[in-house]
């Protein structure tokens, strides 16, 4: 397949006008033409609509954008590899986490990782759950931080730790002093939730449809981060956990869920192939600090002692 074809697609999309594309890749318009042309050809796809003076993407073209995007915004990183494969800096550790994790587990680690071994790069991507698996069984990372379980016949896991539910609420709410909040407890609140679809959602939904209450309003957010932080200002009440919490400090108040609730996290690996030595170095950094803030915790459950990469 032509990689000028394929950026000049790339372009072409990201930019709107094959004229734009023209002048990143230093070409003429009919040869950016002609590349695009060649590509649908090759792919046997309709990948814009020139029907119109504009540009517009097709379905097909923003599906394919959308799965191969990626891999056509790494071409430009060949060259960047060959120069430090050059200079003999040619090791790295690359990293897939959850956002909603990353702050708490996986920045302290890569910190640590970057002090002890300064000649490795490190590349840290923050995806969901469900993408980081697809990402990971392709090998496009070397060790990835996410929810647990993850049902992927290409990926084998690690539990670090687990952390019970808690309600996020705002600092002087009224059910703050309690010592312990039950789901009918929330019945009359307006609830931030994840998007369907979400692990913490169906967690949440889970939680709700089991006491037999439908919450009278809710917020519906994609990210448990900013769910705390509409907390926060008080918006509402989330479910999340002392992780997510962490950040926002004295702006919210954080009380247990009764009955227990808990959620697991920990590694995730490909099967294709053994651990890299960087990623078991970063796998012994990162246990060391999950070690550390459970001794310091009531709602966070060291499970480090359960499996190892090897």
């Amino acid at each position: 397949m032509n990689i000028k074809a394929l950026r000049a697609f790339r372009y072409a999309l990201s930019e709107g006008t094959v004229a734009a594309a023209s002048e990143l890749l230093h070409l003429s318009q009919p040869a950016v033409s002609r590349l695009i042309s060649g590509l649908e050809a090759e792919l046997k796809l309709d990948l814009f609509d020139r029907s119109g003076r504009s540009l517009t993407p097709t379905p097909e073209g923003v599906a394919f954008y959308r799965e191969a995007g990626r891999i056509l915004d790494n071409l430009d990183e060949v060259r960047r590899i060959a120069d430090e494969i050059r200079a003999g800096r040619s090791q790295k550790l690359r990293v897939v986490t959850m956002p909603r994790i990353a702050q708490f587990l996986s920045a302290p680690a890569v910190v640590e990782f970057s002090r002890k071994f300064p000649e490795v790069n490190v590349s840290v991507d923050l995806r969901a759950r469900r993408e980081a698996g697809k990402w990971l069984a392709g090998q496009e990372y070397d060790i990835g931080i996410g929810a647990l379980p993850v049902r992927h016949p290409e990926i084998r896991t690690v539990p670090l730790l687990r952390v019970r539910a808690l309600a996020i609420l705002p600092k002087d709410h009224a059910l703050a002093g309690e010592p312990a909040i039950t789901t009918d407890m929330l019945g009359e609140e307006t609830i931030i939730r994840l998007m369907p679809g979400l692990l913490l959602r169906d967690q949440l939904d889970d939680m709700f449809h089991s006491a037999g209450i439908t919450p009278a309003s809710s917020i519906e957010v994609s990210s448990s981060q900013f769910a705390c932080a509409l907390a926060a200002q008080r918006a509402g009440v989330t479910i999340a956990d002392e992780m997510v919490a962490e950040p926002f400090g004295d702006l919210v108040k954080t009380v247990p869920i009764v009955p227990e609730r808990w959620m697991t996290f920990g590694l995730l690996y490909s099967r294709r192939a053994d651990p890299a030595q960087v990623a078991i170095e970063f796998e012994r950094l990162l246990k060391d600090h999950v070690r550390r803030v459970c001794t310091l915790s009531q709602t966070m459950q060291d499970l480090t002692d359960v499996g190892t990469a090897r």
